[in-house]
């Protein structure tokens, strides 16, 4: 217990990464079907806590993910950017590279709206599974010694690194990773900028991977380009916040920092 409270992020960091890549050697031997399992971050992030800060971390936990009182220009940057990162990257590929256009009338809206729903409180999809660990737990504390340009850097690293096993699988394609980090300086902007919010990371995952490619109509040649073109709008962005923020990156808000070695000192203000 003494080691776990003082190497905290340590020992999260190699849950997660126990917990998620436990099933991809049996993948590759054909014995499971998954090499990815999503909720690695949440679970790694509960017990860590469990260990080190009982129910006041828990309690921690919970007050951020229904923190909503954030603004509503917040609101609107955490649903809407994905939304228009992803309608600007379709208005390329039909306008340059001549993609069949989306037939917004025909596509299913009450499905779309029912996934997000599902993906809101699915800890085996990605939101769910990762935002409470990665800017839940990690973020919040890392913050707590280090910039946050300096945490948007590693834990960027460090994301891009776990998701290797759906690159390997062919579920992610190789230019996902660095996108991955890139979108991780968008992620902790968002944190920071809506005073430690976990429910605004939490929303802007949601948004950013309801509508599939395959529902705007892109298949083939188009959906691959898609990733590049989601990508780079994606990279434009992390450097536009980076530069024209940079009071943002020099010190995280009080609210977005958890510090103290046990359940009596953590000092997160509400």
């Amino acid at each position: 217990m003494s080691f776990v409270r003082r190497h905290r992020l340590a020992v999260f960091f190699a849950l997660t990464f126990v917990l998620t890549w436990w099933s991809w050697p049996f993948q590759a031997l054909g014995i499971a079907p998954t090499a990815h399992w999503p909720a690695g971050p949440l679970v790694a992030a509960l017990i860590v806590i469990g260990l080190t800060e009982g129910v006041a971390g828990y309690r921690d936990l919970g007050s951020r993910l229904i923190r909503w009182r954030v603004g509503w220009p917040m609101w609107v940057i955490a649903i809407g950017t994905p939304l228009v990162v992803l309608a600007l990257a379709a208005t390329a590929n039909v306008t340059l590279w001549g993609a069949a256009a989306p037939d917004l009338a025909a596509m299913a809206w009450g499905d779309i709206a029912l996934v997000a729903a599902i993906r809101f409180v699915n800890p085996l999809d990605g939101p769910l599974g990762e935002e409470p660990g990665w800017r839940g737990y990690a973020q919040p504390r890392m913050q707590a010694t280090r910039s946050p340009l300096v945490v948007a850097t590693v834990l960027g690293l460090v994301v891009a690194l776990w998701h290797l096993p759906l690159v390997t699988t062919g579920s992610l394609a190789p230019i996902g990773l660095a996108v991955t980090f890139a979108i991780t300086y968008v992620y902790v902007w968002i944190v920071n900028r809506s005073r430690g919010s976990l429910l605004m990371p939490l929303l802007f995952h949601i948004a950013q991977g309801t509508v599939s490619y395959a529902a705007l109509g892109f298949a083939g040649a188009d959906a691959a380009r898609m990733d590049w073109l989601t990508g780079g709008l994606w990279v434009l962005l992390a450097a536009g916040l980076v530069l024209g923020d940079r009071a943002a990156w020099r010190a995280a808000p009080a609210e977005a920092v958890v510090r103290g070695e046990s359940s009596d000192e953590i000092s997160t203000v509400h």
